[in-house]
């Protein structure tokens, strides 16, 4: 049954608000920068904006205020607000519910969830509210907003969850609660309730085009957040999983090309050399479709579930491996936050016999064999290995798919291929095999990945 709007959200306003607090932030803006709440010069408009900021720069350094929104998680004075909230910041201060303020020290916090963590010292016990079940939460459910609106101080709103789940480009673990619960600016870190009284998310986004609330705000889950606060008060940081996969999303045609029921999954495109799926037999072209037991429904689900996973725990994943499902379990690894992919490409400079040209009228493309010739017209190293792409036909199914010269078709079908020939003679057995759409997994500039071309 669902759960009726009660008749008044006093009571639990009453006891909520204590532990909701304002964040107010000091910062120095050196000459020259436009400081938090400055808003950003209109495309076209930097000349015209330029003697003024010049101007600016010849001005001593100034600080700067800002104002969010935080709750309170423990009652010895740990407080969750939102990274945007406090960064950059050279001082962080938490305004209680009765005006006290108090110094805060940055725990932790982690700008890919926008979550961070703060600590102050208070001559009493402070009060707090507890984490609640974002995963148990509906479409529908009555939510309790209390924040920093504008500089107001603890403002109460309500109103329902409208949407579950959504990505608005806003991380790589975007999961959003949206809500009708009037946010507005100030309101960032705040606490979303539910009738229990209990964090279901943390408010941080809102849409508008006027800044304001317009009946759409975003909060990321607790079921994230609290084990995210977790690691940064244990930690200081966060300590994610890592598969050592790179996978993109399974189209319609990628799902009929590998002989899926339907779009689900995240396929491999790459493995990592020496991460936790290679040692796992993990392939490109496996279709992940459960992950600890869990479905994976879509490819941006894989990343979260891998990011919250226990380092060092042995998990089963399910893979679907040519037509069949294939059980494996790999041991989940620590993700370093710092490291940085560098791609090389080297070219051989040496010209050798000439390309062997074909043209596959079907997809729309013109192929050629590796040599040394066509390496160094394209930039392609020794190591790449394939067949490359020479020209893509005008409105052809592989020019809708954004394939390029210079592209290099390494399987068709999941097998390797190495001239047009090749080629060709897969996208037949494809069209006799009775498929409407055959894959191609394509290496540009060191990064592979998969796409289904249609067929006729």
């Amino acid at each position: 049954m669902a759960r009726g709007a009660p008749e008044s959200f006093s009571d639990l306003a009453e006891r909520l608000l204590p532990a909701v607090v304002n964040i107010s932030t000091t910062q120095t803006i050196k000459p020259g920068e436009r400081g938090p709440g400055f808003p950003p010069v209109p495309p076209g408009f930097e000349e015209f904006f330029k003697d003024f900021f010049e101007r600016r720069g010849q001005q001593a350094p100034r600080r700067a205020t800002s104002l969010g929104s935080g709750f309170v998680i423990d009652s010895s004075g740990y407080v969750v607000t939102n990274n945007h909230v406090i960064a950059e910041a050279d001082e962080v201060t938490v305004i209680m519910q009765d005006n006290t303020s108090l110094s805060a020290e940055v725990v932790g916090r982690d700008p890919k969830t926008d979550l961070a963590l703060l600590k102050v010292e208070a001559d009493e016990d402070l009060t707090a509210v507890d984490w609640g079940d974002s995963d148990g939460a509906r479409v529908g459910d009555w939510v309790v907003a209390i924040g920093n609106p504008f500089g107001l101080g603890g403002t109460v709103t309500a109103g329902i969850i409208s949407a579950r789940a959504r990505d608005i480009d806003h991380g790589p673990y975007d999961d959003f609660i949206q809500t009708d619960a009037a946010i507005n600016k100030g309101n960032s870190g705040g606490p979303l309730f539910d009738l229990d009284g209990k964090v279901i998310g943390v408010n941080t986004a809102i849409y508008s085009q006027t800044g304001t609330n317009v009946g759409i705000g975003f909060a990321v889950p607790s079921v994230l957040a609290r084990t995210v606060i977790h690691q940064l008060r244990e930690y200081g940081r966060t300590r994610r999983g890592w598969l050592g996969v790179r996978i993109q999303a399974v189209s319609e045609e990628i799902a009929e090309s590998l002989g899926l029921d339907k779009p689900r999954g995240a396929l491999v495109a790459n493995v990592s050399e020496g991460g936790p799926a290679e040692a796992a037999k993990i392939e490109p072209g496996d279709v992940i479709i459960t992950f600890d037991g869990r479905p994976v429904e879509e490819m941006r689900r894989l990343p979260r579930m891998v990011a919250e996973t226990q380092i060092d725990k042995p998990v089963d994943v399910v893979v679907w491996r040519k037509g069949e499902e294939v059980s494996l379990q790999v041991k989940i690894g620590e993700l370093d936050e710092t490291e940085a992919a560098v791609v090389a490409a080297a070219t051989t400079g040496v010209p050798e016999e000439a390309p062997d040209p074909g043209m596959i009228d079907e997809l729309g493309l013109g192929l050629a064999s590796l040599t040394g010739q066509t390496r160094e017209k394209y930039g392609l190293s020794d190591a790449t290995n394939g067949v490359v792409v020479t020209e893509v036909t005008d409105g052809s199914a592989a020019a809708d798919k954004g394939l390029r010269p210079g592209d290099v078709i390494v399987e068709v079908g999941q097998e390797p291929v190495a001239s047009a020939a090749d080629v060709a003679e897969k996208v037949d057995a494809a069209r006799e095999a009775g498929r409407k759409s055959v894959l191609l997994l394509l290496e540009r500039q060191g990064d592979l990945r998969f796409v289904a071309l249609r067929l006729g």
